[in-house]
């Protein structure tokens, strides 16, 4: 039969490892946070990379235009709205479904490559 103080010392010993437990859940939650924000931040600086890209090549001068018959020329088409904000919307979007555990990580990045358009 166990004794009064057995009975005290496993239940300190369960009560310990507990919280050896809740530590380490701790612990890995706070490195998928730090995970999460890395691969944000990762995010945000090649959509940066991408809009000045996207921002030299609007600067660049158009070729001179290919002389045309008498034909007429077709109305150009409006400018798009810069759709930057609209992807980085979109990207913290994914990343809020990845660390809620909707999406898998072959998810996430088979979604963040579509976005990127890198697909």
């Amino acid at each position: 039969m166990i004794s009064h103080q057995q009975g005290k010392q496993a239940e300190a010993a369960q009560a310990q490892a507990a919280q050896q437990q809740a530590q380490a859940d701790a612990q890995a939650a706070q490195q998928q946070a730090y995970e999460n924000q890395a691969e944000m931040e990762a995010m945000r600086q090649q959509m940066a990379a991408m809009q000045a890209a996207q921002v030299q090549a609007a600067a660049q001068p158009a070729p001179a235009p290919a002389p045309v018959a008498a034909a007429p020329a077709a109305p150009a088409p409006a400018p798009a709205a810069p759709a930057g904000t609209d992807v980085v919307a979109q990207l913290q979007q994914l990343a809020q479904l990845k660390s809620a555990g909707a999406l898998t990580d072959e998810e996430f990045q088979a979604a963040k490559a579509k976005l990127l358009g890198t697909a």
